[in-house]
């Protein structure tokens, strides 16, 4: 492969992961300003925004020819993981703070992905172990709370298991032979298990017509399609460069909150976001050839 027509690859991978990590912060913009605003409970805008990626993901699968298989092996896994993210992500907020849920979520995704990295036999070199410290310092540096910690023990196992089920969500999208019809399949079945679970466990439902918006975008257009995404890019990853980009998330997801919703940016968080993206380049930079 020539020079240019390398580049022209990596500039469009680098795109995709850029559209992919915008779409997964746009769903912590779209969750925050509905549960803040009031309009929705966590557990009714989840269990919304999961039925809404199954509609709009099996749809365009039809619209396209498709067909869906709920019944197999990888809907074992990638429906599991899906549901064990949903429901521990959205349970843990209920008692967890924000920042240190977040930071709970992406370090045992790291964890679990640079584990499965070595045991495929790919050993994850001295530079990118390196780069996911720095970015995952800067991200703590970020988000750290404030003043005393108190952590909720209960939220804190919820939000492990989170970050357990999304790390082997995104390890089995790398064998999805079909982005779009493997996710669409893993939000079908994921529904009916993630909507009984997040009912029984969360309060009663408290839904006003902006949060059924909020909830329907998150579902239908930043995760359903964000997650397709996701799985059309992770064949081109290694676990390892998979894991540090995510940290990203949190840093845009922040900046997005500065920008649309009046936030506040200190310092802190210049300081933050310089680590995480140097943490993530030097992470994945691949070294200069002769």
């Amino acid at each position: 492969m020539s020079r240019a027509s390398s580049y022209a690859v990596d500039m469009r991978l680098f795109l995709l992961i850029a559209l992919t990590m915008c779409a997964f912060a746009s769903n912590s913009i779209l969750n925050r300003l509905a549960i803040d605003s009031g309009a929705s409970d966590p557990a009714g805008f989840a269990v919304v925004r999961v039925l809404t990626g199954a509609l709009v993901l099996a749809g365009l699968v039809k619209l396209r020819g498709g067909r869906l298989t709920l019944s197999n092996r990888r809907r074992i896994v990638g429906a599991g993981s899906l549901s064990l993210y949903m429901i521990g992500f959205s349970v843990a907020y209920l008692t967890l703070d924000a920042g240190l849920g977040a930071l709970i979520l992406f370090g045992v995704v790291q964890i679990n992905m640079f584990a499965a990295t070595s045991l495929t036999g790919t050993i994850p070199t001295a530079k990118q172990l390196a780069g996911a410290g720095l970015a995952l310092g800067g991200l703590a540096w970020v988000l750290w709370p404030s003043g005393a910690i108190q952590v909720d023990l209960v939220g804190a196992v919820l939000m492990v298991t989170a970050g357990v089920g999304w790390a082997i969500y995104s390890l089995a999208g790398r064998s999805e032979p079909d982005a779009l019809e493997g996710t669409a399949a893993n939000f079908v079945v994921a529904l009916p298990v993630t909507a009984v679970a997040l009912l029984a466990l969360g309060d009663a439902w408290q839904m006003s017509v902006f949060g059924y918006v909020l909830a329907a975008l998150s579902g239908g257009v930043t995760s359903g399609l964000g997650y397709a995404l996701w799985y059309r890019v992770l064949p081109q990853l290694v676990p390892s460069t998979a894991a540090v980009v995510q940290l990203s998330v949190p840093v845009i997801a922040i900046v997005a909150g500065v920008i649309l919703l009046g936030e506040t940016a200190g310092p802190r968080l210049v300081v933050g976001a310089v680590f995480v993206l140097g943490g993530i380049a030097l992470a994945v930079a691949r070294p200069r050839r002769g």
